[in-house]
């Protein structure tokens, strides 16, 4: 990073921003790509350069858009959200077409439902994967209605890992992709969002009004470069020590953990109502840190600073905490 080729990203001449957006818009098999500074910023910007106030996007009930942006789609793109339940975090494809509402022919009466937004690992559905399949059908669904479609993506190649499909086939349908370079690639910071020519044009233009126009982003950039070249492959051992922690936890009476949603890098866990805190601030005094999802919920992910040993200690910490 401290020696990374750099320019001035806002006047588009960082090089090293430069390789990284064209690498990964390579790697999804679209033409462009836009380096920006978070997920919830790719994921705003993919939706306000695909919608116009009024219109509305339909996406599963629990998905980061609508629980963890801030109301962002409707503070900065003025649209509504269609919610739409999943198992699993995991939508499927007759849910979303019923979901999807048209202005045209309801006397004005419902907004515009424009765009799709999958969420490719599911992370409130406990980090678990769409199939193929399903992903197809429901690109397939936005396209017969008139919908773009967006990928979430920001787990998106610990969905490829671990249903070994190339994340350019998983996108295959899709009109755009929000990738997390800071997730389990490991960068400390930024996202990308790849699409086409024409939707990256336009969301340059709205990353800029959004204030996430960056200078000499080519330090930061030279990270997610890194993250593709070593980080990729090895995310299969964030998912061994996950299912290893979860299978562990699911057998202590005080827990539970649904071992079909372990399917990547995260382990959800239930508790007794109203211990969800006290189990947390007990872990953290062991030196393993979780978040509470709820008063009975509790998720821990791993990643690549995670060792086997730390498995072993966060087990340990585990049976401590009943």
């Amino acid at each position: 990073m401290a020696t990374a080729p750099v320019g001035d990203d806002v006047l588009g001449d960082d090089p090293t921003v430069i390789e990284l957006q064209e690498r990964l818009a390579r790697m999804l098999g679209k033409e462009s790509a836009l380096f920006v500074s978070s997920g919830t910023m790719s994921n705003a910007t993919a939706i306000r350069a695909q919608t116009e106030p009024g219109d509305e996007i339909i996406t599963e009930s629990h998905s980061h858009i609508y629980i963890y942006e801030g109301g962002g789609f409707a503070a900065l793109s003025g649209v509504s959200v269609a919610l739409v339940t999943g198992e699993r975090g995991i939508m499927i494809p007759d849910d979303v077409s019923r979901a999807i509402r048209k202005g045209d022919g309801s006397l004005g009466h419902f907004p515009n439902g424009s765009m799709v937004c999958v969420e490719n690992t599911s992370n409130r559905g406990g980090g678990t994967c769409y199939p193929l399949g399903t992903m197809d059908a429901i690109a397939k669904v936005a396209r017969d209605n008139d919908c773009t479609s967006h990928i979430d993506g920001a787990r998106l190649f610990n969905a490829s890992i671990a249903t070994g499909e190339d994340v350019s086939r998983i996108a295959r349908g899709y009109d755009s992709i929000s990738i997390c370079l800071s997730k389990g690639l490991g960068a400390p910071v930024g996202s990308v969002l790849v699409g086409s020519q024409e939707m990256i044009s336009r969301a340059h233009r709205w990353r800029k009004m959004f204030g996430g126009g960056m200078r000499q982003a080519g330090i930061i950039a030279s990270a997610g470069n890194y993250a593709l070249d070593n980080n990729i492959a090895r995310l299969s051992e964030d998912h061994t020590r996950a299912r290893r922690l979860a299978e562990a936890i699911e057998q202590m009476p005080t827990f539970s953990v649904d071992l079909q949603q372990v399917q990547t890098n995260m382990v959800y866990i239930g508790c007794k109502q109203g211990q969800a805190d006290d189990i947390v601030t007990r872990l953290s005094k062991q030196g393993v840190d979780a978040l509470t999802i709820d008063d009975s919920s509790i998720r821990v992910v791993t990643h690549l600073h995670i060792t086997d040993e730390d498995i072993d200690r966060a087990i340990n910490a585990f049976e401590k905490a009943q």
